[in-house]
């Protein structure tokens, strides 16, 4: 007796994760959320759409983007970025608002390197049009050995940049001192792979090496919950979204541990201490972002 019950408990539980499952779909595959936003031809879906080939070569760049836009909530991506002698080239993925002038824009670039040099990435926050927010920080890893898990996160509260989970960076709302925040503008999700060899590497010192073309960057496990715009008008105030919950609201003691570990041993530009560009310190550094 004993033992059919608990046979009839595991067939309820495992009823209730399958249908758990089917509601939220969780990763997507590509054409679920996302179009090609330029050079198709240069776009590749993979395993069914679950994953895809972004291709760079001397025709072309390409990029994706949503369907959708979104205001707050969480997006992640697993990325392959380019192996090997990828100097010049840039790998994005982003999210940014429909109004250029006053945008809100939120960034991961990913820049590439002669071989055997770090990863770089790039982190950027543009709030009501303004940005120049840049930090780098170089990956403690190969990123095209292998894919690995980026994230933008975005609530009320702040935005948090993480790599495998770990907080590469955090911008907090500090509208109450009158700095801005992105907060009313719905953005879409894009990603490109292009040539940017007048910067990307070293200030533009390391150019295209196009000899090594064609690129390939990969992508699968796309993600994105939030509230989707146009959708219900009071999805993005509504507190009980669950990334607005108070265990969302700031760093847990373990995640601020390797926050601290990030910006100690790998951060190797801050915009906030770049006294050449900014002889005046920007407000929001002095408020803690």
């Amino acid at each position: 007796m004993a033992q059919s019950m608990m046979s009839r408990l595991i067939v309820c539980i495992l009823g209730l994760a399958l249908s758990s499952l089917s509601v939220n779909g969780r990763p997507a595959t590509f054409s679920q959320d996302f179009r090609v936003a330029w050079a198709d031809s240069h776009v590749r879906q993979l395993d069914g759409g679950r994953a895809i080939q972004l291709t760079l070569d001397q025709s072309s760049g390409c990029g994706f983007a949503s369907k959708n836009q979104y205001l707050f909530g969480r997006v992640s991506m697993k990325i392959k970025l380019v192996p090997g002698d990828s100097a010049g080239t840039v790998t994005a993925f982003y999210m940014i608002s429909d109004s250029f002038n006053i945008r809100d824009e939120l960034d991961f670039e990913f820049l590439g390197n002669r071989s055997g040099q770090p990863y770089t990435v790039q982190t950027n926050v543009y709030a009501h049009g303004k940005g120049d927010k840049e930090q780098r920080i170089n990956l403690w890893f190969d990123p095209s050995l292998d894919f690995h898990t980026y994230t933008i996160f975005w609530n009320h509260h702040h935005i948090i940049f993480s790599v495998d989970e770990v907080p590469i960076r955090v911008y907090k709302n500090n509208e109450g001192r009158g700095i801005p925040y992105p907060k009313f503008q719905p953005m879409g999700v894009y990603s490109t792979l292009w040539e940017a060899d007048d910067w990307a590497t070293r200030g533009g010192l390391e150019k295209i090496n196009w000899s090594k073309a064609p690129f390939y960057a990969y992508y699968k496990d796309f993600d994105i919950e939030g509230c989707q715009v146009p959708g219900p008008a009071t999805c993005a105030s509504n507190p009980r979204n669950w990334w607005e919950g108070a265990a969302y609201q700031q760093l847990t003691p373990e995640a601020a541990r390797r926050y601290r570990w990030v910006r100690t041993n790998h951060m190797i530009y801050d915009y906030c201490t770049d006294r050449s560009r900014f002889p005046v310190v920007p407000p929001e550094c002095l408020a803690g972002i």
